[in-house]
């Protein structure tokens, strides 16, 4: 439907008594009161009535903090695209929203209370979460409002509401009984200092210079068959030293050319590909080839190999990630800290899942030697250990793109601990979102769908739990003696009780309440339950907001029209919805997709305040306006990184005059 309607026909209002003129910023204030109290928007919606609907959902800002340019950037584009469907004649109702759990709101409450999370007792703690988010969606809600975006800023949607709490833990339970959701011991993306799991999304990576070590793992059995009486030693690279006390393996690839080779400091086996790259390295002076082959044909698979410093054989495995390009042509293995670890060496190798390593980043008891060291810190404790045991053959600082958090920004570490997980492969879901992706979303830009498709294949399996305080928590109650999941006996009480108090219940009442009265374990008679303590990643929040959102509200459409957010939603609030809707729906819950570049200084360098280049909306508006922040957006090409500055605002404020 594109009926065509006059501007003054859709206002209908009287002339207001601000004509354009200047001092923008004193104006603006006035004409927008006029407009509050003309009930302008009200009058807006009441003239689109029963014409066809245009739905753009709204993605939610974190309840943390003011809005700053990229915010700015991203509501005013979606301010624009709203009047002009509205003047275009469709009845385009905006709901904006607000993000209200997860750890931006929690840490800046502990920083406020200096205090770490295991010195607040947790329900207290969750209402003062709620109370920070409360003080800033307002802040945030006149910010906006003073930008001029209109919208329905009196019934926002708001991810801590009971009743959206409610769906949250609602999708959940569905998924579960689908069979997408799982407990598991597998590694994951870990936040030491935040001391919690990570989503995929919550990474980024930044340049870090490690300490990489060249590692002699001794072969006990078989070395007959190749050198005679002589040791032999497959020789291993890694820039993770502190792994090593979890090494259960070693991988080859079976497709890579491998040389057994004496060399003045011992016999060894390596990539032949490698060898003048590893005789520079290890400084070796003399280098005779014994034999070679293809990995699969010296059947290196046979030996057993003698771990460089604990009382351990490891096994040596096939895995053709394994590379000659770089390192050796052999990797370490430790399914405990690494997800092709853990594929490679726990899911098709049956190896041990170790990981000696607490939730602050220190070694545990079973790692004596660097009990109570930061894994960062043990690194050369450990290159001292493998110096003594004559198995250190090389150390070199090596720079390399590593994962850090995205709040606290230090970097992370992999992980073993039990998780809850959704099963990006059950029911072909990635092959469903993949099809999504390619016939049935339009992407704006194009090259979105190209983006976002490389992440879906890539992607690993969703850790959604989260040790964290202020959130929805995982809904599951299970038997204290033999662990069974009650997941349908549950449900029902679990969703009346959230709709009724909130997920704060949930710690305030102990697992028994969230069952039928008398309610025993069907199997083992047992009365006795215990609930999860983690909480839901706040990425499913926001993902299922078509669920708590579009499907509730008769004014919204379900899917919705349009998507619009950042470029780095590929990873984060388009894919978790994505993958939510296909799950619990069959489709995507989204038409159209439109992402746009992030805020860049005039010389296109990366906004910070250490920097000195930020360009606060703020302001901008007290001494120009917001009209030429609107300017600035409507000019700008959004598709890419988009520049903005001082020099450039007042450039902008030249031409608004000319304009006017």
């Amino acid at each position: 439907m594109t009926e065509k309607i006059s501007y003054k026909e859709t206002l209908n209002l009287p002339q207001t008594s601000f004509p354009m003129k200047a001092s923008l910023a004193q104006r603006e204030p006035s004409l927008l009161k006029e407009w509050d109290d003309q009930k302008l928007y009200e009058r807006l919606r009441k003239h689109a009535a029963g014409k066809h609907k245009y739905t753009l959902h709204d993605g939610p800002p974190y309840a943390n903090g003011h809005i700053h340019i990229g915010h700015a950037l991203n509501k005013v584009l979606k301010d624009i695209i709203i009047k002009y469907k509205t003047l275009r004649g469709f009845d385009a109702h905006y709901v904006p929203g607000w993000d209200c759990h997860g750890l931006p709101i929690e840490l800046q409450c502990l920083k406020a209370m200096e205090k770490r999370k295991d010195q607040v007792e947790r329900v207290a703690f969750r209402k003062e979460a709620r109370r920070y988010a409360e003080k800033f969606i307002a802040v945030q809600r006149e910010e906006f409002e003073r930008l001029g975006v209109f919208g329905d800023w009196d019934r926002p949607y708001l991810t801590m509401n009971f009743e959206y709490q409610a769906t949250i833990a609602e999708s959940f339970l569905k998924l579960a009984e689908a069979g997408y959701i799982y407990q598991g011991l597998k590694p994951v993306p870990w936040c030491w200092d935040c001391e919690t799991a990570l989503a995929d999304a919550e990474l980024e990576y930044e340049d870090k210079t490690s300490s990489a070590v060249y590692v002699a793992f001794e072969a006990v059995a078989s070395e007959k068959q190749v050198v005679g009486t002589q040791p032999l030693s497959f020789l291993v690279w890694t820039t993770t030293p502190w792994t090593l006390p979890a090494n259960v393996g070693i991988a080859l690839n079976p497709g890579v050319q491998y040389a057994i080779a004496k060399t003045d400091k011992g016999n060894f086996i390596f990539a032949k590909k490698l060898l003048e790259m590893i005789r520079e390295r290890l400084e070796l002076k003399r280098v005779e080839i014994l034999k070679e082959g293809k990995g699969s044909d010296l059947q290196l698979e046979s030996f057993q190999v003698r771990h460089p410093f604990m009382e351990r054989i490891v096994k040596v495995i096939h895995a053709d990630y394994v590379s000659d390009t770089d390192g050796t042509g052999f990797v370490h293995i430790a399914p405990g800290h690494g997800e092709e670890d853990y594929r490679y060496g726990h899911q098709e190798n049956g190896l041990e899942i170790l990981s000696p390593v607490d939730s602050r980043g220190r070694f545990t008891r079973e790692f004596s030697a660097c009990e109570g060291t930061h894994v960062f810190k043990a690194n050369e404790a450990i290159c001292e250990i493998l110096k003594k045991n004559n198995r250190l053959l090389a150390t070199e600082s090596h720079q390399h793109s590593y994962p850090h958090c995205w709040r606290c920004k230090k970097p992370i570490i992999f992980r073993a601990t039990h998780q809850w997980f959704l099963k990006v492969d059950h029911l072909e879901l990635r092959k469903k979102m993949q099809d999504a992706i390619q016939r049935q979303v339009q992407f704006t830009p194009e090259w979105g769908k190209n983006r976002i498709g490389s992440m879906v294949e890539s992607r690993p399996e969703w850790c959604l739990s989260r040790q964290r305080f202020w959130g929805v928590p995982i809904p599951i109650v299970s038997c204290s003696q033999c662990h069974k999941l009650f997941i349908k006996e549950s449900k029902d009480k679990i969703l009346d009780i959230f709709r009724k108090e909130g997920a704060d219940a949930w710690f305030a009442n102990p697992a028994s309440e969230f069952l039928p009265g008398g309610f025993q374990c069907p199997g083992c008679k047992s009365s006795a339950f215990e609930k999860e303590d983690d909480i839901i990643d706040v990425w499913f929040d926001s993902g299922v907001s078509h669920q708590a959102v579009l499907k509730h509200n008769p004014e919204l459409t379900y899917p919705a029209d349009l998507y619009l957010d950042g470029s780095d939603q590929h990873r984060g609030w388009f894919q978790s919805a994505l993958t939510t809707g296909i799950a619990l729906d069959g489709n995507p819950p989204y038409k159209g997709v439109l992402t746009h570049g992030f805020v860049v200084d005039g010389q296109g360098r990366k906004m910070s305040k250490s920097a000195g280049n930020v360009v606060a909306p703020q302001d901008v508006i007290k001494e120009y306006g917001a009209d030429i922040l609107r300017l600035w957006v409507s000019s700008c090409d959004y598709q890419f990184d988009v520049r903005l500055s001082n020099e450039i605002v007042k450039q902008l404020a030249d031409a608004y005059r000319k304009i006017r």
